[in-house]
């Protein structure tokens, strides 16, 4: 078991797997920095987490905008003093058929997905390399190494996240930073059509499940680590 309350900064944590990640790692004893661009939501997250025991504070944060992600780790970093792990969780998407998609869809999905997370990334890891220590996890999904129909543009910003991570991975690997990669298929999430959800929640799998496997990862002892973890529901993709 790694050493408790570490610095965890989660981003998109309002709801979905980013809201059952900040409550898993707050219950497991760390500081957790919950981050989103509605800021309501993350008030009432962080009280409920506070009520519970944990320890949490919101910053908002729209991670494709480069001024708030280097905001909110100033600010962090004044605070605490350091980040000890991201958990690079926002993200978007729009369920159309390629010929359907705009390119305003484009740079959404884009923009959060993938430049989100190169900057969120970009901006911890001077920080990690200086003390040689940090872990990184990015949660993706199955559509990063499986293409679903209505989900072109979503697939590629997963796997360009999951491509980009592995080059990150060999070039920091020598700091002792991790990189982790967590790829669940279809999980419970307001993500989901209404309707769609509610036929197949039977068969999806729990966002707490998530984060609990997602702990796992991060407690593995500092001489390994685990890269790529792909999770599915039991009777396969939805």
């Amino acid at each position: 078991m790694k050493d408790q309350n570490k610095i965890v900064w989660i981003t998109g944590t309002t709801a979905g797997i980013g809201k059952a990640l900040a409550v898993e790692f707050a219950n497991a004893g760390h500081t957790v920095i919950c981050s989103a661009r509605r800021k309501g939501k993350l008030i009432q997250e962080v009280k409920a987490i506070e009520k519970s025991g944990g320890t949490a504070i919101a910053m908002h944060c729209d991670v494709s905008k480069e001024a708030d992600v280097s905001r909110t780790v100033k600010n962090i970093i004044k605070k605490y003093g350091r980040i000890d792990a991201l958990i690079n969780n926002a993200g978007v998407t729009e369920f159309k058929l390629f010929t359907e998609s705009t390119v305003k869809d484009f740079d959404n999905i884009i923009g959060v997905n993938l430049r989100g997370a190169f900057l969120c990334m970009k901006a911890v890891l001077p920080g990690m390399i200086k003390k040689k220590d940090g872990q990184i996890i990015n949660i993706l999904s199955v559509a990063a190494i499986t293409t679903f129909e209505y989900s072109s543009i979503y697939a590629a910003s997963k796997a360009g996240l999951k491509a980009m991570s592995e080059g990150i991975r060999k070039e920091i690997r020598k700091y002792n930073i991790k990189v982790t990669n967590i790829m669940p298929g279809a999980t419970i999430s307001p993500m989901w059509d209404k309707d769609f959800a509610e036929r197949n929640k039977k068969r999806m799998m729990k966002a707490e499940d998530i984060a609990r496997l997602t702990l796992d990862a991060f407690n593995q002892p500092k001489s390994l680590v685990t890269e790529d973890i792909v999770v599915r529901p039991i009777k396969g993709d939805v």
